[in-house]
């Protein structure tokens, strides 16, 4: 049996992906020619919200009423929302989009008397991939199995819309409605190897200005990337060892048809450049690790120094 419709939604946490994902939930639950109004929290007047809630939808069967950012408008007008809370209007649903709301305050016990009180928090990082298993197989039919999971978080992140977007990929990729490791490897490791195979040969080949802004580009699409660059650095280095001693025997797989570019670089960057880039990535993995400039920043050091040669 449904969950009949609260009144009141207070969408509580700091992920916009989970409260956007909520409000879906109360849409889909509302008629389909529900009336819609969205509403700034630093804009919002009070009487105007209230006077939306308490009127009959003029085109529609049902009214919603959304308030972003709502922290602030919730404090300024706290008595007010609590007394309406504790009589709500039945013409009109309310929908408060915070990143937080203390459970001691009784505003917070009156919607959560309602049914009201959504979680938007993120899962930890640790519960990352049982959140991933359990988001492919209700939002995208697919069954993605544990370890797969595990590197799919460990390659994005926790940006949960980043995620679900890899997983709607994924789910689109897969031919039996599963995705194991194979499958992420090739489809999103294999992108981010490819993003960092041209940051890296633009600054082996001494384009600086290329190689910073491809960085700040991954910086931009991957929250992550800042805690990864020395890995992946570090074994774009190696790659560049085994080019220059002759023990490129894996190299063919892994850059295939870049393959000839990548060597052009290795042998651009030379055994004295290996070394100076090796002592420099060195360097900035004790910086960023003990706290000695911005990790990023660091890396961009790291770039301009390697691609002045």
């Amino acid at each position: 049996m449904p969950k009949p419709l609260s009144p009141i939604y207070a969408l509580v946490g700091a992920d916009s992906f989970l409260q956007m994902q909520a409000l879906s939930d109360v849409l889909r639950a509302m008629p389909k020619d529900v009336q819609r109004v969205d509403l700034d929290g630093e804009k919002a007047d009070l009487a105007g919200v209230l006077d939306e809630l308490r009127s009959f939808a003029m085109f529609g069967g049902a009214k919603l009423v959304v308030v972003r950012d709502a922290e602030d408008w919730v404090s300024k007008y706290r008595d007010k929302i609590e007394d309406y809370a504790a009589a709500p209007s039945d013409s009109g649903t309310l929908v408060l989009r915070m990143s937080s709301l203390p459970k001691v305050q009784r505003i917070y016990k009156l919607i959560d008397k309602l049914g009201g009180i959504v979680a938007c928090e993120p899962p930890s990082l640790a519960s990352l991939p049982k959140w991933l298993v359990e988001r492919g197989k209700k939002a995208h039919d697919v069954a993605l199995a544990p370890d797969a999971a595990a590197m799919l978080a460990d390659l994005i992140g926790d940006d949960l819309g980043k995620l679900d977007m890899e997983l709607s990929k994924l789910a689109l990729m897969s031919d039996d409605g599963k995705v194991d490791v194979k499958l992420v490897g090739g489809g999103v490791a294999y992108q981010r190897e490819r993003e960092m195979y041209e940051l890296t040969n633009a600054m082996a080949t001494g384009n600086a200005t290329d190689a910073i802004r491809r960085w700040r580009q991954l910086l931009q699409t991957d929250a992550s990337a800042e805690f990864r660059a020395v890995t992946w650095l570090g074994m774009w280095l190696e790659d560049v060892r085994n080019a220059l001693t002759g023990n490129a025997g894996k190299l063919s797989w892994k850059y295939k048809d870049k393959l000839n570019q990548f060597m052009t670089s290795a042998k651009s960057l030379g055994p004295a450049g290996l070394q100076r880039a090796l002592d420099l990535l060195a360097e900035v993995d004790k910086n960023s690790k003990s706290g000695v400039g911005d990790a990023p920043k660091n890396v961009e050091r790291f770039i301009l120094s390697v691609a002045k040669k």
